[in-house]
């Protein structure tokens, strides 16, 4: 039944948590917190079992604080232990109390063995609440251990020692004889592993094999991620490449960053137009959420707004962080969506290969390496209109210039800045920007 309700079957958030938890002091049940979340009554009383936070207090109690009988009001013992032979003090005063008392019996309360299971929202304050033991609900150590919980169920080996043995026993001959991994797990299908799983293996030393023994691995070196990723993954809904693709469009825009060498933290935001070929880039101080955003309201206010949305009325781009504002980048300086976002899968650079194409162009005038530091918007602009003034084999020897002339018209490519370069004055070298400075 709980998979029926809605927003269900997700796990629970840091914001859900602290919910929960000012919730807990009003002395709200769970079935109202459930019902608010949209989440099962059982996962509310799951969630503060399992990550409710044990306290003891040592204040309050007017006998010794460290003893927890339900009898120390009343008792009248003394020299229980039988350590002291004159002594005249009363048990329930000596912190020896509860482990040599055969009448012991630890107090506790109700309260925590059914719900709530915490103290959060007692009437009783805790400097005058008797019970040495107590649990309360923190929201952001529930949501750290949940962190720590979720981080180590997905590391280590999901296999036992005896099955990575037999597993080897089979592996490292065949990889000595100079199969590949993957030659391997064609033969053998009783391995049931993947072949990433294999060279994961074998890297971190689990095999008798190491890298050195495979015939390529050790050629590799490891592949440096220059982006930092999308980690909400509420922006990707109903904006994926299968929805994108679900589109059928001709015509549409491509979006990209082109980073600066390590000594520089400018960026270049660039622009294809997949019909006309037609490239564009933007110089931004730091390549953020709030710096695209300004790219595009800077476009819209110099094309006006229904021109730019006849322009940009589809992008696709990748997963970097500074697109990670989807809503901010399609919602426009009025209010009114002016373009819609979508996004290429992970790994997939492919998927938008004419901007990765304009970019091995701009990269014979900027080599990688270059700091864009010295860079102005009337440099890049230059480079731009060298770039979409070279004519192309895929336009039939046509510029991406003259072609956005026709589609797009005059006033939009001024908006742009753009302007036509002579053929014989058309330079990517280096020597284009260099000449200039």
């Amino acid at each position: 039944m709980s998979k029926y309700i809605p927003g269900n079957q997700k796990h629970l958030t840091l914001e859900d948590r602290v919910y929960i938890e000012n919730e807990l002091a009003k002395g709200t049940s769970f079935k109202n917190i459930a019902a608010f979340l949209c989440k099962d009554p059982t996962t509310i009383s799951k969630e503060v079992r399992a990550h409710r936070l044990s306290d003891w207090y040592h204040k309050g109690t007017f006998y010794n604080a460290r003893n927890f009988c339900t009898h120390r009001y009343h008792c009248k013992k003394t020299n229980v232990c039988g350590k002291i032979l004159l002594c005249g003090i009363k048990c329930t005063s000596c912190p020896t109390c509860n482990q040599t008392c055969r009448d012991f019996e630890k107090e506790r309360c109700k309260r925590l063995d059914k719900a709530p299971y915490v103290c959060n929202g007692c009437p009783k304050k805790i400097n005058h609440c008797t019970i040495a033991h107590k649990y309360r609900y923190d929201a952001r150590f529930a949501d750290r251990k949940y962190r720590e919980l979720l981080t180590g169920s997905r590391s280590g080996i999901n296999m036992s020692k005896k099955q990575l043995h037999q597993k080897d026993q089979i592996i490292t001959p065949l990889i000595e004889q100079g199969q590949s991994p993957y030659q391997i797990l064609a033969n053998h299908p009783e391995l049931d592993m993947s072949v990433r799983s294999m060279y994961t293996y074998i890297d971190k030393g689990l095999f008798t094999a190491r890298n050195v023994d495979l015939k390529r691995q050790a050629k590799f070196k490891p592949r440096k991620c220059h982006k930092t990723q999308i980690t909400d993954r509420s922006a990707f809904i109903n904006r994926t490449y299968s929805d994108f693709c679900s589109l059928s469009l001709e015509s549409f825009v491509e979006m990209d960053t082109v980073k600066s060498s390590r000594d520089s933290k400018k960026a270049l935001l660039t622009l294809f137009f997949t019909k006309e070929k037609l490239f564009l880039a933007f110089l931004v101080n730091r390549c953020t959420k709030g710096a695209v955003r300004l790219i595009f309201d800077r476009l819209e206010k110099r094309m006006g707004t229904y021109e730019f949305i006849s322009v940009f009325e589809n992008v696709l781009t990748d997963r970097g962080s500074e697109f990670g504002d989807p809503v901010a980048l399609e919602t426009g300086i009025n209010r009114i969506q002016r373009t819609s976002i979508y996004y290429c899968d992970p790994m997939r650079s492919g998927q938008k290969g004419g901007i990765e194409q304009a970019h091995t162009m701009l990269r014979m005038i900027l080599p990688k390496g270059t700091s864009f530091e010295f860079l102005t918007q009337w440099d890049v602009n230059l480079i731009v209109n060298h770039i979409n003034s070279t004519p192309r084999e895929s336009l039939n020897g046509r510029t991406p210039y003259d072609l956005a002339l026709e589609t797009l018209g005059e006033d939009v490519l001024k908006a742009f800045q753009l302007k036509r370069i002579a053929p014989d004055e058309v330079n990517l070298t280096p020597k284009l920007i260099r000449f200039n400075h």
